[in-house]
């Protein structure tokens, strides 16, 4: 497949050190393509092993996990969430009487939470790395409110990272495990993803696998790696190999070939429009319905920008990951530049 774009002159337009794609067609990668480096003033060159971080594409990583475990049975999309968390519970409410929290407005962000303003930044070298029941509890810098449902569950889309945190400790109440260690296997070993982590540091001597983050002049930011202490909401750290393999289990699982042992039902929740707005499914976002449905996930955070689409009935995606955040909405930059010159 030939790239109708000059990827050198765009990045170098856009100022984007790094940047790696994996292009999906008839359900398998076709391609995977990577420029520029890891951190800029280096010639540490992009790879496909080159690790750059998710920021919200990790709520669909961690949508497939909800998925995999309510298959199993040890989850349900639409109990109380509150008869599952024990280290700590969604505070009872007015909101909460006669519609309750659950997996399923969690992922579909149409829980009642709505993420306090100036919450969920990035880990400060200076701060201890939180509990989420501390974050939850609003006893940190990262979140000073405590989470309380603030409207009827189900009547409203709020975007939110608080709402993937109580799925992360209700995650780690019932299997008793930390978040990425249940992640690692449910979903990374049976699927083979050997990239894939979520850190809370990045190692020394790792750290030449990793992409610095950048902003929008090019410059690398503040402690180079930028770490969220939010795992299920934004911790992933990935390649676009890694995430285009999980986007074809989701294809495969469609046709009934899933290797985490997901039904083609379970799957087509994800997928499907979710309780008040038509536009979001769990953990994804989508467009269009029946054949040609497009499913997004987009990440953005300090020094990285990402998005993934997909179109699973015919069995094509994109993954595009740039370790550079432009400050614009991905589609209004090289990522959208990149869309817009792939076949249609």
């Amino acid at each position: 497949m030939e790239l109708n774009i000059n990827m050198n002159e765009r990045m170098e337009h856009y100022n984007v050190s790094g940047l790696s794609m994996a292009i999906i067609n008839n359900g398998l990668i076709s391609m995977t393509e990577c420029f520029g480096v890891l951190e800029t003033g280096t010639n540490n060159k992009v790879n496909i092993d080159s690790i750059f971080n998710a920021c919200s594409i990790s709520k669909f990583v961690t949508a497939m996990l909800v998925l995999t475990l309510t298959e199993q049975g040890i989850l349900d999309l639409d109990d109380d969430v509150n008869h599952s968390l024990n280290s700590w519970k969604v505070p009872d409410n007015e909101f909460m009487h006669s519609k309750k929290v659950t997996l399923r407005t969690l992922l579909s962000h149409q829980s009642g939470v709505i993420d306090p303003e100036g919450s969920f930044s990035e880990l400060s070298s200076t701060q201890g790395i939180p509990t989420m029941v501390e974050i939850l509890e609003g006893r940190t810098p990262y979140c000073k409110e405590p989470i309380i449902i603030k409207y009827e569950p189900g009547s409203d889309f709020q975007y939110t990272d608080a709402g993937f945190c109580i799925i992360q400790q209700l995650i780690e109440d019932v299997i008793g495990k930390p978040f990425g260690e249940t992640m690692q296997e449910f979903v990374f070993e049976p699927l083979h993803m050997r990239n894939s982590i979520f850190k809370q540091s990045i190692p020394a001597e790792i750290s030449d696998e990793f992409c610095c983050g950048h902003n929008k002049n090019g410059t690398i930011v503040d402690d180079k790696y930028p770490i969220y202490p939010y795992p299920a909401a934004c911790g992933l750290w990935t390649t676009s190999s890694d995430l285009a393999i999980l986007v074809i289990e989701l294809i495969d699982s469609l046709k009934g070939e899933s290797k985490l042992g997901l039904s083609e039902s379970r799957v087509k929740e994800l997928i499907t429009s979710q309780g008040c707005k038509e536009w979001t499914g769990l953990g994804v976002f989508v467009n269009g319905s029946e054949q040609v449905v497009e499913i997004s996930s987009l990440g953005w955070g300090v020094g990285f920008q990402c998005m993934m689409v997909l179109y699973p009935y015919l069995e094509t995606g994109t993954i595009i990951m740039t370790n550079t955040d432009l400050g614009v909405h991905q589609l209004k930059g090289i990522i959208g530049d990149i869309l817009n010159a792939l076949p249609h």
